[in-house]
């Protein structure tokens, strides 16, 4: 059941793979919620109305105007948002104890593995205005071995926790681009049916739609402009 929610919640968005974690969310825990787009490429994550929700100047973002105490919250780091959707929800998130640390250990693994490791491989491979073939080759191979952990962990379950979790759904916009990552998806047949599991869900789907036709609009590879206000930054006073 998804809880009641009297006015939507505002999702702080851009179609990325961070950001496809909460649309995700809020899909798969049918709340309420509308889209407030922060085009990354020409900085509107540096507007002070935004900076207000999310000091850190990322998206996502969310403010839920039925916080604790029926007061609005904002929130801001798509783990935290996850966490808080989940316990808000009761979904996805467990309550007891010893299944709520599993799904835990795997967020907090694609928070700080996964996503700044892919997110490496990207740059080298794609963005980078030259070439450098030892940071290529080495988060090329660190995405490797991440894959390989899942692979792993998936040879005898369906999902990293056990059931479908917040776990799932903050590696799947990181995972579905394993191509573009160098990697070989024939080489981690469990991390594949995974994949493909998660993929067929109908609001993994919906959530992954979301502004969609924005992203096909700016090729972020070719253009110069968007990738100097997001490769450059530097401490903001």
């Amino acid at each position: 059941m998804a809880a009641v929610q009297s006015s939507p919640i505002e999702l702080y968005y851009w179609p990325t793979p961070n950001g496809y974690k909460i649309s995700i969310m809020l899909e798969e825990c049918g709340l309420p919620y509308t889209v407030k787009l922060v085009n990354i490429g020409k900085g509107d994550q540096f507007q002070p109305d935004f900076l207000a929700i999310s000091p850190n100047n990322k998206m996502p973002a969310i403010v839920d105007p039925d916080g604790p105490g029926d007061e609005p919250i904002s929130v801001f780091e798509s783990g935290a948002i996850l966490q808080y959707l989940g316990r808000k929800t009761g979904q996805f998130y467990p309550s007891d104890e010893r299944k709520r640390v599993d799904v835990e250990q795997w967020l907090f693994w694609q928070m700080g593995g996964l996503g700044p490791m892919a997110g490496q491989a990207h740059h080298f491979r794609i963005y980078a205005p030259e070439k450098i073939p030892y940071a290529v080759e080495r988060y090329t191979n660190e995405v490797h071995r991440l894959y390989g952990v899942m692979n792993t962990r998936l040879k005898d379950r369906e999902y990293l926790a056990g059931d479908y979790s917040i776990a799932d759904i903050a590696c799947i916009g990181w995972a579905k681009l394993w191509e573009r990552q160098g990697q070989h998806i024939e080489e981690f047949p469990h991390f594949k049916a995974w994949l493909e599991r998660v993929l067929a869900r109908p609001a993994v789907q919906r959530g992954l739609a979301v502004n969609q036709e924005e992203r096909a609009k700016h090729d972020l590879s070719k253009d110069k402009e968007a990738q100097s206000v997001l490769f450059g930054q530097r401490a903001r006073t």
